[in-house]
């Protein structure tokens, strides 16, 4: 889906940013073209000083997701979820970084959070990045318990797994 989306504006690396932008923070646009985080107007001169581009730029392509039915859909209904990642070290929980070979395969969160809960670690949050949408998928799972080397071992051992890292 993100390469369509991506595809759409493939003659303007300008409104890509835009776009790649809206998606990575889960920002919507309302049907007055503004851009939009629940009921809270992020304003497009905030939008083009991050990303390094003019205003019109974010205006363009907020004009073209309302007139694009498809991309309408999308960016009206797109929303963002609060993440404990950050969050982590001042609340003291643990953050696993799961880098996976093949994010398409099925069945990775369920094995990694199968086995840290037979293990008996409960999980406060998993954030699973979408293949589609990211380049290099990786899975984050935040809990209150640290891990031990067995548990450590067990995950670094699973097919799946290209690379594990814990904050």
């Amino acid at each position: 889906m993100f390469d369509e989306i991506m595809r759409k504006f493939e003659d303007s690396p300008s409104q890509q940013a835009v776009i790649r932008l809206l998606l990575e923070r889960g920002f919507s646009v309302n049907d007055e073209g503004r851009v939009v985080s629940g009921g809270i107007e992020i304003p497009n001169t905030g939008i083009a000083r991050e990303i390094d581009v003019d205003r019109r730029v974010v205006d363009a392509t907020t004009d073209a997701i309302l007139a694009d039915e498809e991309l309408k859909h999308i960016f009206q209904n797109i929303s963002a979820i609060p993440s404990l990642r950050d969050l982590a070290p001042v609340l003291n929980l643990t953050v696993l970084t799961v880098d996976v070979l093949d994010a398409d395969e099925p069945g990775i969160v369920a094995t990694v959070t199968g086995l840290l809960a037979d293990h008996g670690i409960s999980i406060r949050q998993t954030i699973s990045e979408d293949p589609e949408f990211t380049d290099e998928p990786v899975l984050y799972i935040i809990m209150d318990a640290d891990l031990d080397g067995e548990i450590i071992n067990e995950l670094r051992d699973l097919p799946f797994v290209r690379r594990l890292s814990i904050e």
